[in-house]
């Protein structure tokens, strides 16, 4: 018996690009081809929302105001055994959370967590500038972002509360049972539930162009920006992670994964598979618009929000030239083709100051490697960076953890212009 080679589609044109095209062969585990039936096969999640976060958000919507997110807050904090007489949906949904998946590592966990925290600074400015600014490249998830509020007031906010989650469920422990983290996944959750009723109760969304709003495979390409788009950024800035580091990271963020709702069948279990799921989003998802731009143009003045405010002469210097050194790390990491559509400035000055901070970054990591604990005080030392700039950036944005603000996106039928 024989057995025919597959026919494998196209490389995607992102991944033809510079620098794509040298850097995912050299970071990619392995082949990552697929075919036009695998392509359909996760494509057919873009019709899926949440089963069980939507039924949630109709009991809200169904109970006196305020009743149902008082349960949601109640079972968050405590559990759903401290909610008497929960609705079903409620218990379902719970249910499903609080039920331990056979493959969960705690003891990963935490080491994914501190591989995390090692990141520092850099980890910040990749999840900003390469996840979050990349993440813009995708049309289709462009459309909720842009119908839920004025994107230029909403960005300093948003990216504060992006990277304050990030710092929850990436801390030793945030992961546990009635840790932030856990709890902001679960909020995250429900907000991503209310914000697709909001978007299925517009009388213009475009579901032939645009999918189900908030629907699994955009929250698959979200999740794997978190995880490998973070790395890569990372190691773009000279950090170098082993393999056992790697798959600790990726068993931190497929436990995220279970606890947004992502169906088993696409939720990814190693980085191969989270490779492999980017291949296929860079040929279906990862296709610019107009949105592209104004989101791009609404995070680049809020970008160093994360590290310094604009109160004083002295700040606003401060602001202005560490906005250019991200902006710089940006284009370079989206290439030429990408930052221009953006938008992105083109700063030689800036961009060789990123190769230089990597360059050293690069031979710092030699001794770090090397001497007996230096990785475990980079753990350390990064934690404490990493939680002072996200509480500085949350105080002076503002942020809220509950994102109870978006329980108001479940009501009436509304019109909000999009693309």
């Amino acid at each position: 018996m024989t057995h025919e080679d597959p026919t494998y589609l196209p490389t995607p044109r992102l991944f033809t690009e510079f620098p794509f095209r040298y850097a995912v062969p050299l970071l990619a585990p392995g082949d990552l081809r697929c075919t036009a039936a695998q392509r359909d096969s996760l494509r057919e999640y873009a019709r899926l929302g949440d089963p069980l976060a939507d039924d949630v958000v109709a009991m809200i919507k169904r109970l006196p105001p305020g009743a149902g997110r008082r349960m949601f807050e109640t079972a968050v904090q405590f559990g759903i055994a401290a909610v008497p007489d929960a609705p079903a949906e409620l218990v379902a949904f719970f249910e499903q959370v609080e039920s331990e998946p056979y493959w969960l590592d705690r003891a990963k966990l935490d080491r994914g967590a501190r591989v995390v925290e090692r990141t520092g600074v850099w980890g910040g400015i990749a999840m900003g500038m390469f996840a979050l600014m990349g993440g813009y490249l995708a049309a289709r998830a462009d459309k909720t972002l842009v119908g839920t509020g004025d994107l230029a007031a909403m960005a300093p906010r948003r990216l504060a509360e992006t990277t304050q989650w990030w710092l929850d469920v990436t801390t030793p422990g945030g992961l546990h049972r009635n840790s932030i983290g856990y709890q902001s996944v679960l909020r995250v959750r429900l907000m991503h539930a209310l914000v697709r009723a909001g978007m299925n109760n517009r009388p213009d969304w475009d579901y032939a162009a645009w999918d189900q709003p908030v629907n699994q495979v955009l929250t698959l390409g979200t999740l794997g920006l978190f995880s490998m788009a973070n790395l890569v950024g990372a190691q773009a800035l000279g950090l170098r992670f082993t393999a056992r580091e790697k798959d600790a990271v990726f068993q931190l963020w497929r436990y995220v994964g279970y606890l947004l709702g992502l169906d088993p069948a696409i939720l990814p279990t190693s980085e191969t598979d989270t490779w492999r799921a980017f291949w296929i989003l860079a040929d279906t998802e990862f296709i610019p618009d107009e949105d592209s731009r104004r989101l791009a143009h609404a995070l680049m003045p809020a970008a160093a929000g994360l590290f310094v405010g604009e109160r004083t002469v002295l700040e606003r210097a401060a602001h202005r030239q560490i906005g250019n050194f991200m902006l710089a790390y940006s284009r370079i990491v989206l290439g030429r083709g990408n930052a221009d559509f953006l938008g992105l400035p083109d700063s030689r000055f800036f961009q060789g100051a990123v190769m230089a901070v990597a360059a050293v970054n690069g031979a710092l990591e030699v001794p770090r490697r090397l001497v007996p604990g230096a990785t475990r005080l980079q753990e350390r030392l990064g934690a404490r960076v990493r939680a002072g700039l996200v509480r500085g950036s949350v105080g002076r944005s503002g942020g809220d953890r509950t994102y109870a603000r978006h329980d108001g996106f479940a009501g009436e039928r509304r019109a909000v212009r999009v693309g």
